[in-house]
């Protein structure tokens, strides 16, 4: 299936906001139990991840204003701080339903183009004058 099946702008949002499927799955998963305040373990176990791995996610979900902490003892909460990202995960939640592959390819595609150029970065060949 293409990509070009997923909406232009859930694709965007795909190529701006989501690195992994753990935290493409993180955020369907707060999405659809919207009440529910995870812990971090709570959250690993469902992602079948580590917990610093689960912590790294869930701390960029709220750094991009998607969840929240909600206590002192770190519970994290599916709340965005817009209407307009609500309704891009609305519409993310549904194109993944409807499009899994071409999602999940995405997201992939994403991640190979980052192991590609970690190499580069690496690159201590000299210059010749």
């Amino acid at each position: 299936m293409p990509i070009r099946k997923i909406p232009e702008d859930v694709r965007r949002f795909i190529q701006t906001s989501i690195d992994s499927i753990a935290q493409l799955e993180a955020l369907l998963i707060a999405h659809e139990q919207q009440e529910t305040e995870w812990t971090v373990a709570a959250m690993a176990a469902r992602l079948y991840i580590s917990p610093e791995r689960t912590a790294a996610i869930l701390a960029r979900l709220c750094g991009d204003r998607l969840m929240v902490t909600t206590r002192a003892d770190l519970r994290y909460k599916y709340q965005p701080d817009s209407d307009e990202l609500r309704h891009m995960v609305d519409r993310l939640a549904e194109a993944y339903a409807k499009h899994l592959v071409p999602v999940t390819r995405l997201v992939h595609s994403k991640e190979g183009l980052r192991i590609r150029e970690f190499p580069d970065a690496f690159d201590f060949r000299k210059e010749r004058p």
